[in-house]
């Protein structure tokens, strides 16, 4: 395990524990004693889920089908060439329809790995800037990014759902245990904290990993000047073209596909550091003449 997949290890464990601590804090506020193991129980359900169903669940929210080898010949190519220069598994390649141009990888490990594209992204960009794409989101792969992205994502998920669970117990007047942890007031107040806590903490993972992976993936094409290119096209378009997607899986591709539409909390979740200062990394990159 290179120096980078034993960082992302520890972000991982750290996820795992804040996950499983604000759960149990939720739980106990809402249902007593008896939501110390509820709390448990739904933490290790939710991020037991997260890293199994992780492909799954990500492919169908993005609406894609696997591609078959005869479909888009010169799109396998690309990911096969940089799947052996990166020294992993080919990764299955998927399409979503999507008009949006973006991108993301899942699955649980390199053997399991899924790379989806949009028709948008096909469409609109040189082969060259694909490839660009392609090279970040192997990088994640090469990583082992994919299951900090889904914890991420379940901490998000599952936070929010709870803490709207203790506002509308707030707002009936309490839960079912004593009366410290039945107070109205308490579980309003920690309903408007735990969203954002989590929203912290996907934000204190991810950004790092978009920065490694540009990196990774640019001296895998062995220049950064196609995937800058793509990088500034994609977050032009994105503000202008919508897609359907939960603000939780947001952080999940190359870029942030809820630029162009307000969203409730999208803030909270709003992993992706700016297109702009991604660009200017990649560009620092580039040898002076």
């Amino acid at each position: 395990m290179d120096s980078q997949s034993f960082t992302n290890t520890i972000k991982t464990t750290v996820l795992l524990a804040g996950l499983g601590g604000l759960l149990v804090v939720l739980g106990t506020l809402i249902f007593g004693q008896a939501g110390i193991v509820l709390g448990l129980l739904l933490g290790l359900g939710l991020v037991g889920g997260s890293y199994w169903f992780s492909d799954k669940l990500a492919v169908k929210a993005a609406r894609a089908r696997p591609l078959e080898p005869t479909e888009l010949p010169w799109l396998h190519e690309i990911v096969a060439q940089l799947a052996t220069r990166a020294d992993i598994p080919t990764p299955r390649l998927f399409l979503s329809p999507n008009a949006q141009p973006n991108a993301f990888a899942t699955g649980r490990n390199e053997r399991m790995a899924v790379v989806a594209v949009t028709q948008g992204l096909v469409n609109s960009l040189e082969r060259d800037e694909i490839a660009g794409v392609l090279a970040h989101e192997l990088a994640h792969v090469k990583h082992r990014d994919i299951l900090i992205g889904s914890v991420a994502a379940a901490i998000a998920t599952g936070i929010s759902a709870i803490a709207n669970m203790a506002m509308w117990v707030g707002m009936l007047g309490g839960g079912g245990g004593d009366r410290d942890s039945s107070n109205p007031f308490t579980l309003l107040l920690v309903a408007i904290t735990a969203p954002i806590a989590a929203g912290l903490m996907q934000m204190a993972v991810s950004r790092s990993r978009e920065y490694e992976a540009d990196r990774f993936g640019a001296e895998l094409l062995g220049t950064p000047l196609p995937l800058a290119h793509a990088l500034t096209k994609l977050e032009l378009t994105s503000q202008r073209v919508p897609m359907d997607v939960s603000p939780a899986q947001s952080s999940a591709w190359i870029v942030n596909p809820l630029a162009g539409r307000r969203v409730n909390y999208a803030n909270l979740f709003a992993t992706h550091p700016t297109t702009a200062d991604r660009v200017a990394r990649l560009m620092a990159m580039t040898p002076a003449r």
